[in-house]
């Protein structure tokens, strides 16, 4: 990889007006999902919303202690659920929310732009590819924890770039790690291999040994290693806290297919492909920053050494592809021509374009299908039934749409994450597993639903059924009193009990 020239303050050249502002436009464009949209379309959102809602009101709510537990426990995993406190005390839970999901794309892409200008003292072609990744699936998903994380740690390392010879960096950087890692730990986990793959190839470049690099750049990272206790004894107590899962060599080709899975298959497939063979050519023709090549390197051989299942957390591999490629891309090290600002920029407006749309038409349809809620009375239960087919393409949307039952009818439902020893929200009825993944419904293209055996339906007030298809029977009881095209709420009655002595 090539041997950047270190870059000192009086070094830095003023950015090419063009590229600076193209790439900041690109980073507030990538607010546009969420900012136009009233539904978001991220999977696991819903499920949050309803955390939090259980967090805020917990000890004042008696509906809702009735049904959930909150305990509340400093972790790796806290980003989101600190910064509610304050956004839903000034604006209100939902617009919390999403404030926190316009912050997040937004600060992903000034963190890029301010790498590239820390390394290089301008913005290129590196930093407008790179923002096509994101909206990668991880913020699709709804990993808000490790998208949040993700973006502090480009502004982390821009800054660990910049403070180079200052004497109280290792210092500043004990909170600044603590302040990661408390996001998310993989986050913490990125910048700890950023920083150590920047000094390695730092420390080469002046002469010393290879493994004389390693060393010294494996003790540069000291300040971050304050979270690696209670990272490790948290993991000791999650259940299924290291697993790779069933087929993993399989899955690691997937997870690599569909590193950018977002709504059209060829289209996410074609680019990463492109994005995986740009960072090879640039290495090729000397135009390979090793400051980052070397950190997208690792993170690469990361996502194939990662278990899928790691303290507790699902896709613990998958989430560090769409961030190899971002390193990839962003290491690219080629002073742009002006004409080239529309090619470079070419796919993240397409990737986004997409995004709209698919977000637009979800929350036109989601708006109706919440007006269920309208049957529903404050503290009821309901079991939420989600049609998964397997082997489509598009991620999921509504997999966790039941939640919104919890944030607007204080109702306790069976998609919320409430694994004991890994979650701080625990759902109280005893020996009911009413939590995720029980609203799933898995089934093959050619499968139909049946909901006769639903087992979460048993014991709720109403059943709320998601799904491409109409199921072909229904649970014994089901009365159909709200449908929408694709959606139903049924009330579930049930026979009376018998009378004693009656025959």
């Amino acid at each position: 990889m090539a041997q950047a020239a270190p870059m000192i303050a009086g070094q830095r050249t003023a950015p090419r007006d063009a590229w600076y502002w193209a790439a900041v436009l690109l980073a507030f464009l990538a607010t546009l999902p969420p900012l136009l949209t009233h539904y978001p379309m991220m999977t696991d959102y819903p499920a949050h919303l309803a955390r939090w809602h259980v967090m805020l009101q917990h000890g004042e709510n008696p509906v809702l202690d009735g049904y959930y537990g909150f305990r509340w426990a400093w972790s790796g995993n806290l980003g989101a659920d600190i910064l509610i406190f304050p956004l839903a005390a000034l604006f209100g839970l939902e617009t919390g929310g999403k404030i926190i999901l316009v912050m997040i794309p937004l600060l992903t892409g000034l963190g890029l732009i301010s790498v590239e200008r820390a390394l290089r003292g301008r913005v290129g072609i590196g930093t407008m590819l790179a923002m096509a990744t994101i909206w990668s699936p991880s913020l699709l998903m709804g990993f808000m924890n490790f998208t949040l994380s993700l973006a502090l740690v480009l502004f982390a390392f821009a800054f660990w770039v910049r403070s180079e010879g200052w004497k109280w960096r290792e210092a500043a950087f004990v909170p600044i790690g603590l302040i990661i890692w408390l996001c998310h730990q993989s986050g913490w986990g990125v910048l700890g291999v950023m920083v150590f793959a920047y000094e390695c190839h730092r420390l080469h470049g002046t002469g010393a040994t290879r493994f004389e690099s390693i060393w010294r750049a494996a003790l540069a990272t000291v300040p971050l290693w304050l979270p690696i206790l209670p990272t490790v004894l948290a993991s000791q107590q999650a259940p299924g806290s290291f697993s790779y899962g069933r087929r993993p060599l399989m899955a690691k080709w997937i997870f690599w297919k569909t590193a950018l899975r977002d709504q059209q298959g060829y289209l996410d497939v074609a680019t990463v492909i492109l994005f995986v063979a740009l960072p090879v050519l640039a290495l090729f023709t000397r135009k390979l920053d090793g400051r980052l090549g070397w950190a997208a390197l690792l993170m690469a051989l990361l996502s194939l050494v990662v278990p899928r299942h790691l303290g507790g957390g699902d896709y613990a591999d998958y989430r560090l592809v769409a961030v190899s490629l971002m390193l990839g891309l962003l290491a690219i090290d080629i002073r742009p021509k002006d004409w080239a600002l529309p090619m470079a920029a070419g796919p993240f407006l397409i990737r986004i374009a997409a995004t709209m749309m698919a977000w637009k038409s979800h929350s036109l349809a989601t708006t109706e299908m919440i007006k269920a809620l309208d049957h529903v009375p404050r503290g009821a239960k309901v079991a939420f039934a989600f049609e998964e087919v397997t082997g489509l393409w598009p991620t999921p949307p509504n997999g966790h749409l039941g939640a919104y039952a919890t944030v607007r009818r204080d109702a306790l439902v069976n998609c919320l994450f409430a694994i004991p020893g890994v979650h701080m929200l625990q759902v109280k009825a005893p020996g009911w597993n009413f939590a995720d993944p029980s609203q799933r419904y898995l089934l093959r293209r050619w499968q139909r639903v049946d909901l006769r055996n639903f087992a979460p339906a048993a014991k709720a007030d109403f059943l709320w059924y998601y799904g491409a298809r109409p199921p072909i029977a229904m649970p014994e009881g089901a009365e159909v009193i709200f449908r929408t095209k694709h959606s139903f709420l049924a009330r579930m009655n049930r026979p009376a009990p018998p009378k004693p002595g009656a025959e």
